[in-house]
């Protein structure tokens, strides 16, 4: 699965190119997250500017890299579409993940 990276000095920024998050790319999309979480720990952005649809095997997956990040940094998740969003908010995620509504106020909650 390609996930783009674009790092920075306090957050990494990874966006899934994929039209679709679900579960026959679920854990592949786990694998790519999780390779940069032990690799270089610090706060992570998951953008899904290119999203259109995830299923729950995807936030069973956000669920577990969340719990991954364990005090390594923060994970915020930005650029969600509305029936993503609408997801999120209908299973409660909302209230467990951080939210900005696209790459530029996510980039700016880790502003020095």
């Amino acid at each position: 699965m390609n996930i783009e990276i674009e790092r920075y000095p306090a957050v990494n920024v990874m966006t899934p190119a994929v039209r679709r998050l679900d579960a026959s790319v679920s854990a592949a999309f786990r694998e790519g997250i999780a390779q940069e979480i032990n690799a270089e720990p610090k706060s992570l952005i998951i953008d899904f500017s290119r999203v259109d649809f995830i299923d729950s095997s995807c936030l069973g997956t956000l669920v577990s890299l969340l719990k991954m990040m364990n005090g390594k940094g923060d994970l915020v998740v930005c650029a969600l579409n509305p029936g993503i969003k609408n997801m999120f908010s209908l299973t409660r995620m909302d209230r467990i993940f951080t939210i900005s509504p696209d790459r530029a106020a996510a980039l700016s909650r880790f502003a020095s």
